[in-house]
């Protein structure tokens, strides 16, 4: 059985980000965006970098950012991938010599199939669609609007949590799982606890 990914989104201090790191994270993710309460600064992201162990991925965050506020905050952080929330098209995501995952909230007519054809099922992202809202709500989505033929390509995002990361794995088989609120004490501040159930409930399904 193939074993899924796990990404912890919205690290804000390098104590969280090893506590993700040494739970079995593959990736933490660092918010550049203002309105969120998890966003960080490119200083305190640089630290949280800093503080990863090898193989442990770095992915940053950005809304329709412009190209110059992406440059920044590469230039000050070693960032391995780029996650974009936005209206962002492929050549924008691509532009910056990294990797990039494209978050598509599923939902609001929203259509996974055309959404891969445009940026690659294996960059996207699959949030819940919550009008206003770029994501990190805690919400979850049908998953039985994931097209069989990208399932094991794309990372799961939305309202996932210890309780339902099991049968998340279990019916969609993704590759990756993306988690922020569902393992945190408050926002911004996760809980030891939480990361580590979640990853228990993500290992647990991988075996099943």
């Amino acid at each position: 059985m193939a074993r899924t990914r796990i990404k912890i989104c919205g690290i804000t201090s390098p104590a969280d980000g090893r506590m993700a790191a040494e739970a079995g994270a593959d990736a933490v993710g660092l918010v550049f965006h203002a309105d969120s309460p998890r966003a960080v600064s490119v200083e305190q992201a640089a630290a949280v970098c800093q503080a990863l162990p090898a193989f442990v991925s770095a992915v940053g965050l950005f809304v329709d950012p412009e190209a110059r506020q992406v440059e920044q905050v590469l230039a000050g952080c070693p960032l391995d991938i780029l996650q974009f929330h936005g209206d962002e098209p492929p050549a924008f995501c691509a532009g910056f010599g990294r990797r990039f995952l494209k978050a598509v909230r599923v939902g609001g007519g929203t259509d996974p199939a055309a959404a891969a054809e445009r940026y690659g099922a294996g960059r996207l992202l699959l949030d819940a669609f919550v009008p206003g809202k770029p994501g990190g709500t805690g919400r979850t989505f049908r998953w039985s609007a994931i097209p069989a033929d990208l399932a094991p390509e794309v990372v799961l995002a939305g309202g996932l949590n210890a309780d339902n990361v099991g049968e998340a794995v279990r019916t969609v088989r993704p590759f990756a799982v993306d988690v922020s609120s569902g393992v945190e004490e408050r926002p911004g501040v996760k809980s030891a606890e939480r990361v580590a159930a979640f990853v228990q409930g993500v290992r647990d399904a991988d075996n099943g």
